[in-house]
């Protein structure tokens, strides 16, 4: 099997987050579709139902990713990522299947409890990579999932001009056959020296939250993860609905839209983070990046004409590099029998937020494209999210002004 610290894990794990995230943007296109197609009901209220779906699927991995990551600390992340693998391939079959709203719903519920792949694979990463290179590594992973974002919305808008269904087969097929590459490449990277003891106490959002509250300076990075993933998750919640309400796009034209996005989030990752964070450290890579989220999101709750849109997209990718630019400064507070516990409530603060992001993003896109509504404003929910950002920015920039000193 191949060494943990070689070249072959590394690239195990980006091919999974890339194959992943094409499984994910496949089906992107298409939802608004299906959901009208088993619920007969108008867009407006199709895309009520996707933040229920959303919201559902991110309060069960609130809830089990802390005991994910706990897992993956005791039993390794090996069989962690493999059994999550499983489970997905068997959740695209059952969504492909659905003649209903609940049992697309149950199929969510039961995927986000083992949506533990991109936890993992930063925990993966942490444990093969020294703290000063963290950062960069942890960008190489939103490349791999900007690099799937481009290809499974464009796949996704083709294979939906065929059958609403036919991505979610095809979803199912990509998971299936990374588990069947994982289980033959992958080593493990979890050590007697590193495992820790599986315990109720910290295996659970409550309890993680308490460990690493202790460590310095960690509740203020985790604060601003929160604010930040609420804001920016009105990308995936709204794009496909925005498309359609503002600009009159249909799957295909929104499976290229979001490969526009993803090219870009992909080169931001991949070639834009480690510069960055070099050039100015990542405390405030991470405070610009939040100001070039602050103007994108504010034009594209204004623009009305679909080229400007396309055009404003690609600046996105310079904001791309305040989430690993956080996750490594936490990582460096964490100690090494504690990185899938990190991970695992960066999984579930990002659960919060599409717990809450999609909520608030469709019931203010629903509200400002109803029929009766009296101010048509498909971009409205981009302009809530500019204004989150801009709380987010204040919470990064002053909060440790205003932090106590504590004692022990």
């Amino acid at each position: 099997m191949a060494q943990a610290n070689g070249r072959l894990p590394l690239t195990f794990i980006l091919t999974t987050v890339t194959l992943d995230a094409i499984g994910i943007g496949l089906i992107f296109p298409v939802m608004p579709d299906l959901i009208q197609e088993v619920t007969g009901r108008p867009l407006s209220e199709a895309a009520l139902w996707g933040g229920v779906l959303a919201t559902s699927f991110a309060v069960m991995q609130f809830l089990f990713g802390p005991t994910i990551g706990a897992l993956s600390d005791r039993f390794g992340r090996r069989p962690v990522l493999l059994v999550s693998l499983a489970v997905m391939a068997a959740d695209y079959l059952v969504m492909a299947l659905a003649a209903s709203i609940w049992l697309l719903l149950a199929a969510r519920l039961v995927a986000g409890v083992t949506s533990a792949t991109f936890a993992t694979a930063g925990a993966y990463i942490a444990d093969i990579t020294p703290p000063e290179e963290r950062g960069r590594r942890f960008g190489l992973i939103g490349a791999g999932f900007g690099v799937g974002f481009v290809l499974g919305p464009l796949i996704g808008g083709l294979l939906g001009t065929i059958d609403s269904r036919a991505p979610f087969y095809a979803a199912g097929a990509l998971a299936l056959a990374n588990m069947a590459f994982g289980y033959f490449v992958l080593p493990e990277t979890v050590t007697d020296a590193t495992r820790r003891a599986f315990t109720l106490k910290r295996a659970n959002p409550l309890g993680a939250l308490r460990a690493l509250d202790r460590l310095p300076g960690v509740r203020l990075i985790l604060g601003t993860y929160l604010l930040l993933g609420i804001a920016m998750n009105v990308y995936p919640t709204i794009w496909a609905y925005f498309g359609q309400a503002r600009f009159g796009w249909d799957s295909t034209m929104v499976g290229v839209s979001l490969a526009v996005y993803g090219i870009s989030f992909a080169v931001g990752q991949a070639l834009l983070v480690g510069p960055l964070i070099r050039r100015f450290g990542e405390r405030r890579a991470a405070h610009y990046g939040m100001w070039v989220n602050v103007v994108t999101l504010t034009g594209l709750g204004l623009v009305t004409s679909p080229t400007l849109a396309l055009l404003l997209t690609p600046v996105t990718a310079l904001g791309g590099v305040v989430t690993p630019a956080l996750q490594a400064i936490a990582s460096r507070a964490a100690p090494a029998d504690a990185q899938g516990e990190l991970q695992g409530v960066f999984s579930s603060l990002n659960a919060i937020a599409m717990i809450t992001a999609p909520l608030i993003m469709t019931t203010t896109f629903a509200a400002f494209t109803a029929p009766d509504a009296s101010v048509f404003a498909p971009g409205a929910p981009f302009l809530l999210a500019a204004v989150l950002m801009l709380a987010c920015v204040t919470l990064h920039v002053f909060g440790p002004l205003m932090r106590p000193n504590r004692s022990h």
